[in-house]
């Protein structure tokens, strides 16, 4: 019988998808801080076109930055995370169309779990129609993508970011067990 542990924390990131940043930015990620504490970085903006699922929406050119956070999270925060982004993208709203995307997820020293409110086959429901995506593992020394995950998650340049997101979060999570 195994015996039920509460997991480590988790580093909380967020991507943020835009082609209208001059529009929402810095003051989406002032509302970010307030809700999860200090960012403790923030990337520059670099180019998203691994798809135009979005283009329609966001418009385009789309760029992306990823936020991360300088305190670690429960990783049974997951759905109340995406929730509150979700809220954050619908006050954002121009009729239908959205100014931002955002994909928040948890780093932990094995995997990338995104929130998504899309169910999909190997996808984990955790509650109030949020399911948690397991994007990446970590395996020999290297992120490990799987036929599911999104192309821009899967390409070498944001592999390489979240690695130096990984190597962060290994070390907040040695001061937080001391």
């Amino acid at each position: 019988m195994s015996a039920p542990k509460i997991p480590d924390p988790g580093l909380l990131v967020i991507s943020v998808l835009s082609a209208n940043w001059d529009k929402f930015w810095p003051a989406l990620l002032e509302e970010l801080e307030v809700e999860f504490g200090p960012a403790d970085w923030v990337s520059e903006e670099f180019i998203f076109d691994q798809t135009d699922y979005y283009d329609e929406e966001l418009g385009s050119p789309i760029s992306r930055r990823i936020v991360e956070f300088e305190s670690l999270c429960p990783l049974d925060k997951l759905a109340d995370v995406k929730l509150f982004t979700n809220t954050l993208e619908n006050k954002s709203r121009t009729g239908e169309d959205r100014l931002f995307n955002l994909d928040p997820g948890f780093i932990t020293l094995q995997s990338l779990v995104l929130a998504t409110g899309k169910n999909f086959s190997h996808r984990i429901y955790q509650k109030d129609g949020i399911w948690a995506d397991l994007t990446l593992i970590w395996q020999k020394k290297q992120w490990v993508g799987f036929p599911w995950t999104f192309p821009d998650y899967a390409g070498d340049d944001m592999k390489s970011r979240l690695t130096k997101l990984r190597l962060s979060y290994k070390t907040k999570l040695n001061k937080h067990k001391e």
